[in-house]
């Protein structure tokens, strides 16, 4: 006999199922999880408190932090990390120490101009730092612990295979400075495949060390994919969902992500930036 209803809604409750959103009908256990009534409440994008990996005028973006801050306050953020790049890209104009010291203290300055006009948002001390070729990082240990976010990402030597390239990333993370790893397989869509990298075994190490996984929002990236997203709510690790903003108009990009997120069965709680400030603040000083 046929099930019939004049909704999705109707038919799938009249063969004993909760109602599968689309972007989980991929054949990756929905059903069983329907008729258990435990599928994921997915992500919705007024979950999203801020975002945690945006560059300025500083590296390689073309707008003032203090513009950046603006377009995030108009999104409803509570919060944005400045993350620009570390010296070892120089094509980005990546900041030397004493340059991210100065963008540290502009940082205050401008915080202090937020409070005295009563504004309710927080731009948070951060960089991009690289993961070198030998797993060091880009900035001296001293800088980093300074900062509320490090970002950590490779962006040089993709050819390696994928024991060095996990080694590489797994030693950065045990540096125990990292908050977050940066679009952590380098694809480009269209331009690049991804590097070889084993995620499971990074994802054991980011556990350990309270390090989340970045789902890079830019149309280019999506990086973590859906399936990566599924695999690190198994294995207990947060993801953020950022935009790797250059541009005020980046900014609207996390709706790409949210889109692989909701794919990826992710739920507000696996999600670094769905936290309030003061409850972002107190994850990120587990590092």
């Amino acid at each position: 006999s046929w099930a019939a209803g004049q909704t999705e809604e109707e038919v799938y409750a009249a063969v004993g199922l909760q109602w599968i959103p689309p972007e989980l009908r991929e054949n990756r256990g929905e059903l069983e999880a329907a008729e258990k009534g435990s599928l994921p409440l997915p992500l919705d994008r007024s979950d999203i408190k801020g975002d945690l990996h945006v560059h300025t005028k500083e590296s390689d973006g073309t707008f003032t932090m203090e513009q950046m801050a603006g377009a995030a306050m108009k999104l409803g953020y509570e919060y944005m990390a400045v993350t620009d790049h570390s010296k070892a890209i120089g094509i980005a104009r990546g900041l030397d120490e004493a340059r991210i010291t100065a963008q540290m203290n502009a940082v205050d300055e401008f915080n202090a101009k937020l409070k005295r006009q009563k504004k309710k948002f927080t731009v948070l001390k951060a960089t991009e730092v690289d993961i070198k070729a030998d797993g060091t990082l880009d900035h001296p240990e001293e800088v980093l612990r300074r900062l509320d976010i490090v970002v950590a990402s490779v962006h040089s030597g993709f050819r390696m295979s994928m024991d060095e390239m996990t080694k590489r990333v797994v030693k950065a993370i045990r540096t125990g400075l990292i908050n977050i790893l940066g679009h952590p397989t380098g694809r480009l869509l269209g331009e690049r495949e991804p590097f070889p990298i084993d995620l499971e075994k990074v994802m054991e190490e980011a556990k350990k060390h309270n390090t989340a996984l970045e789902l890079n929002s830019y149309p280019d990236r999506l990086d973590l994919n859906d399936v990566h997203c599924m695999l690190a709510k198994e294995k207990g690790v947060l993801v953020a969902i950022s935009t790797d903003s250059h541009s005020i108009h980046h900014l609207g990009n996390i709706e790409y992500g949210i889109h692989v997120a909701r794919r990826g069965w992710l739920e507000k709680k696996d999600v670094l930036n769905t936290r309030p400030l003061a409850e972002l603040i107190k994850t990120l000083k587990k590092r």
